[in-house]
């Protein structure tokens, strides 16, 4: 057996924790510097403010509505996401973090235990140790534990935030309740494809031929068939680097200025190799990508990226912002307001071991030195030391007009109770 643990509403619960005034009201949290909607508690969900919306657009309706707007305050987000892993690798020896709110458990050895009490177990510990709400979903596989936790979640006062699909008639039942679009792995393309075929439900689509499924949609799809009819085929997965490390970003303000563009772009280059470097990767290739603001439609647009491929793979911060910059002159158009731009490092290898070439190679002194940089600002933590084509005068910083305080990460913002 499997279980899933989901974080209601996360970012909000996490604000509500530290901000009880909040609790049962409808509350919205922004994106990077404030752009849009990324994260609604059910009450605003019940106002139908849309997921993804511009708040420029919606401000006006959210005032009306009493709707509580804040800004993303991911370092709260992930130390309270951890504390939330941590107890939780406490049920189980085996334990996946799916993403910063939810995680599969692996139940095996468990046949003899009361799910059902488990799960309430798991979900009073995290609720009195953090604060946050959870759901539980326990089934036979990983698909059919998130149709389990998504029912959990439909329906709090009836199903007290826990379902188990453990018989074949449960299973049958909720896969007839699921919708083919709330499917994991179902996106908007492939939901039109099946509805076409006839599909309406998780029900449909375990009933559709195999073979036809190998053979017209993928493997990774078969495999998520056989896991809804109850084999698994989806394991637990361990923690893996990462494939590609992308660094984008809002700018605070639309630039229209080279060399402001020039300087975020080496600072997120400077931040795509510290991230290489912490998993002990090199990188191939750079892709640099340069918008603007899309929501301005009566200004012109201007939407570009550009490949940078290495002779040899590189997690130098030199390197990798020197290249980032040279991208940006080639792709920046004069005239242009620009109001988002991301730095991709990818065809990532380890650092131990990888094909050399035989004519180039990096410069001996960029490894001791990127490592006396890393292990500065990693003991100081802080990021005073900087290239020098980042600005050392200017501290760039998010459009964060709405942030709540790090309560949890920083000394001077902890809570004081009165």
């Amino acid at each position: 057996m499997f279980a899933l643990v989901d974080c209601n509403n996360f970012y909000a619960s996490c604000e509500r924790v530290f901000n009880p005034s909040l609790q049962g009201k409808p509350v919205a949290i922004l994106s990077n510097n404030d752009g849009c909607v990324i994260s609604l508690s059910d009450e605003a969900k019940k106002l139908e403010l849309p997921f993804g919306a511009p708040i420029f657009k919606w401000e006006r309706f959210c005032k009306e509505k009493n709707i509580t707007i804040l800004s993303s305050n991911y370092p709260l987000y992930g130390d309270m996401s951890t504390r939330v892993m941590n107890i939780l690798a406490e049920f189980s020896p085996e334990v996946e973090v799916y993403s910063i709110d939810e995680s599969f458990l692996k139940l095996d050895g468990f046949e003899k235990y009361d799910l059902s009490e488990y799960a309430t177990k798991m979900r009073s510990r995290v609720l009195k140790w953090t604060g946050i709400p959870t759901c539980v979903g326990i089934a036979p596989t990983k698909a059919l534990c998130k149709v389990a936790n998504k029912i959990a979640r439909s329906n709090l006062k009836q199903s007290k935030g826990i379902c188990i699909i453990d018989s074949e008639e449960n299973r049958i039942k909720a896969l007839k309740w699921t919708k083919i679009g709330n499917v994991w792995g179902i996106g908007r393309r492939l939901k039109k494809r099946l509805l076409a075929k006839g599909c309406t439900t998780a029900w449909d689509f375990t009933q559709l031929p195999s073979d036809w499924v190998l053979k017209n949609l993928s493997i990774v799809l078969w495999r998520l068939q056989k896991d809804l009819q109850g084999i698994s085929k989806i394991p637990m997965e361990g923690i893996s680097s990462k494939k590609m490390i992308a660094t984008t970003r809002s700018f605070e303000h639309a630039y229209e200025d080279l060399e402001d563009i020039k300087e975020r772009i080496s600072t997120f280059a400077a931040r795509g190799a510290e991230k290489l470097r912490n998993q002990k990767s090199s990188c191939h290739m750079l892709i640099v990508q340069l918008s603007s603001d899309r929501f301005q439609t009566a200004l012109p647009q201007h939407n570009a990226s550009k490949t940078i491929v290495f002779s040899y793979p590189t997690d130098s911060t030199l390197v990798i912002a020197n290249a980032a910059v040279a991208a940006i002159k080639m792709i920046y158009k004069k005239g242009i307001k620009y109001k988002r731009a991301g730095v991709i490092v990818a065809g990532l290898v380890p650092n131990d071991n990888f094909q050399l070439n035989l004519f180039t190679h990096e410069n001996p002194k960029h490894k001791p030195l990127m490592a006396a940089i890393d292990g500065l600002n990693k003991k100081f933590k802080t990021d005073k030391i900087k290239l020098g084509n980042q600005d050392l005068k200017r501290t760039w910083k998010m459009r964060q007009n709405r942030l709540s305080a790090k309560f949890t990460t920083n000394i001077k913002e902890i809570i004081t109770v009165k």
